[in-house]
């Protein structure tokens, strides 16, 4: 690769996660019971990458932008536990996608490899926050540990349907950009 394509990509993958990180600041809460989950658009940019880049691209933007808002916003916690999540939750949501949709640039690829991120992420995010996040809250925040039957209420009270309509929210705002910056992405992949 010659040096005015590596400077393209750097900035390119530099602006993606400044963008995915600005979107991360505009995040909003769906379930009144749990207002401390918050739906963001930040994903979007990372697909972009993924799509673009490949898998590797989509994961260094979801890193970056994790890495960008602890800097400038901390978590409460002391600890990134928040962020942690963030980045296995949007790794385990775009991975999927872009296997899917780089078999068969499809709309029909595009939205099948939506669900079954949707799918996976909602999935091995209750498994990894019942194993290690939700642990990891109590640790740092002192709070009472919880019994097996309070930990799976609450991921299925919130964990599952939080991470199930964040997905499908990310999802129908993803195809609807996606079809408008469909020919500059293709032009953007690196061949």
């Amino acid at each position: 690769m010659n040096r005015n394509k590596k400077t393209k990509k750097l900035v390119q993958l530099s602006m993606l996660s400044a963008i995915a990180y600005i979107l991360m600041l505009f995040s909003f809460s769906i379930l009144p019971s749990s207002p401390y989950l918050k739906v963001d658009f930040s994903e979007i940019p990372v697909l972009i990458a993924a799509f673009i880049f490949g898998p590797l691209g989509g994961i260094l933007v979801e890193l970056l932008k994790n890495i960008l808002d602890y800097m400038f916003r901390g978590e409460f916690t002391g600890f990134p536990v928040g962020h942690l999540a963030n980045f296995a939750a949007g790794i385990l949501f775009v991975l999927p996608v872009t296997y899917i949709f780089n078999r068969n640039r499809s709309i029909k690829s595009l939205i099948f490899g939506l669900a079954l991120g949707t799918l996976t992420m909602t999935v091995l995010m209750m498994v990894l926050n019942y194993l290690v996040f939700l642990p990891m809250y109590t640790y740092f925040l002192n709070y009472p540990t919880q019994n097996s039957k309070e930990l799976i209420d609450l991921l299925v009270k919130a964990i599952m349907p939080f991470n199930l309509i964040k997905g499908i929210l990310v999802s129908i705002v993803f195809v609807a950009i996606y079809s408008k910056l469909k020919k500059w992405i293709e032009l953007q992949i690196e061949k």
